[in-house]
């Protein structure tokens, strides 16, 4: 099939061919009838098959032949969780859309509200937003979705977890009930696809890959190593291999500055990026990796969401992560468009959880090789690799009802016994008589005794 057969406006299909693809990719194939029809979608792709070009080249065929935004109107919003993500596919809709009088926007935190603010009065036709900026320009109405007619949620499995959802929740109550509404992840958890299913419209579902598997042109290693020594280890596998271009990927931002500092030692061209540093920092680091004069980039999860560098060679697992699904997007930076990569992880004996995590969710056992000079004191055992079932639980334990005229509990009895031993001692002050002198009369004494009680 070739993108000719997909019935997208010739203006489209020329800056597609200028880009140098012929072909439509498996998930653009499928995703882009669907979306031309005007149903909902929830589509699966793994990171690097095209999936951002499967929403961007409809929404473009769609808005293109409808009324321009009005000022301040939206008539397409895409959320992505980080400013990357929206930086590049905010490139994407130009690239694809430069032979179209359409206008989009990408706004994200970081950098100055106002710019932004006054790029949005003439009305955007298609606006990329990170959910909390998003929401700092609607407050200030800069921003308002009478014109809505998409809304995408790329993505949409870290868009829809617990960090995102109160925000989501927000925004989806300021857009029109009438809409067209997209989801685009790597992967689908079981919880979010249920969730999901409540703010779609008797949604498509498309998968064009098993669910939550890494992509075949990826080579997985595990190098086990005591985790003080994964940075040394890291330092003499960069040297050794001659790895010249390097995703490294790490847990915490602390991490992350540390990590860069011992490289840096060890004159190597490093920097990294994530949630504290500023916007130009981040978009300087990572102009500097793609352009080939930084020779490691060290990201946290978050930050890398949406990184796409062509033929990037090489990512490394410094720390896994504690969520299995995140080392699919992870190990996806590299072997894209059919090329192949390696994705090597440092695992320490504190991580054998999240091993195991992740040997189950990708149905296999990662290949070993020890690192002579760096092997573990500390063992870290291997896993049965077994799938897990999707939909399977744990059982849970059934209540037993304490037998009647007993209470539930140690605490419950403690209390009832505590008030019978009340109601013991009130009744027998009341039975009690007070003592009287001969006249019927209470003593004084006796009545201060009384009383004192």
């Amino acid at each position: 099939m070739s993108f000719d057969s997909l019935d997208l406006h010739k203006s489209i299909l020329k800056a597609v061919k200028q880009q140098g693809y012929q072909q439509p990719s498996p998930i653009q194939e499928q995703a882009i009838p669907v979306v031309l029809k005007g149903h909902d979608l929830m589509a699966a792709a793994q990171t690097g098959t095209g999936k951002t070009a499967g929403f961007t080249l409809p929404i473009l065929h769609r808005l293109q032949q409808g009324k321009p935004a009005r000022a301040n109107q939206v008539r397409a919003l895409i959320l992505t969780p980080t400013r990357e993500l929206a930086a590049q596919i905010q490139d994407n809709i130009q690239q694809y859309g430069k032979h179209l009088s359409l206008r989009s926007h990408a706004v994200f935190g970081g950098v100055k509200i106002n710019p932004q603010m006054m790029r949005l009065r003439k009305g955007t036709d298609i606006l990329v937003a990170t959910p909390g900026r998003l929401l700092d320009l609607h407050n200030q109405n800069a921003v308002r979705f009478d014109q809505l007619e998409v809304l995408v949620l790329d993505e949409a499995d870290r868009m829809l977890d617990m960090g995102f959802i109160h925000d989501m929740k927000r925004i989806l109550k300021l857009l029109p009930a009438k809409r067209q509404t997209l989801m685009f992840s790597a992967t689908f958890s079981n919880d979010v696809r249920k969730l999901a299913k409540q703010f779609l419209q008797q949604p498509k579902e498309i998968s064009v890959t098993p669910k939550d598997t890494a992509a075949t042109t990826v080579a997985q290693t595990i190098h086990t190593v005591d985790k003080a020594n994964k940075a040394k280890l890291l330092t003499f596998l960069i040297k050794e291999h001659k790895w010249n271009q390097v995703l490294v990927f790490v847990r915490t931002k602390h991490g992350a500055d540390k990590l860069v500092k011992h490289l840096i030692a060890a004159k190597i061209r490093t920097a990294a990026i994530h949630g504290n540093k500023s916007q130009s920092a981040r978009t300087k680091a990572l102009t500097g990796f793609k352009s080939g004069s930084l020779q490691v980039l060290v990201a946290t999860d978050i930050a890398a969401r949406g990184i796409d560098i062509n033929e990037l060679p090489q990512v490394v697992n410094f720390d896994l992560p504690h969520v299995p699904e995140d080392y699919v997007h992870r190990i996806g930076r590299t072997g894209r468009a059919g090329l192949s990569g390696d994705a090597v992880s440092l695992v320490s004996a504190d991580e054998t959880k999240q091993l195991r995590d992740i040997e189950r969710l990708i149905g296999k056992a990662i290949t070993r090789v020890e690192v002579e000079g760096y092997e573990a004191d500390h063992v870290v055992p291997i896993s049965s690799a077994k799938p897990a079932k999707p939909g399977t639980r744990k059982p849970k334990k059934k209540k037993v009802d304490a037998p009647q005229g007993r209470s539930r509990t140690k605490k419950n009895a403690k209390k009832k016994t505590q008030t019978r031993n009340s109601q013991s001692n009130s009744n027998n002050r009341k039975r009690k008589p007070a003592p009287t002198d001969g006249a019927g009369r209470r003593r004084r004494s006796d009545t201060k005794k009384v009383r004192a009680a």
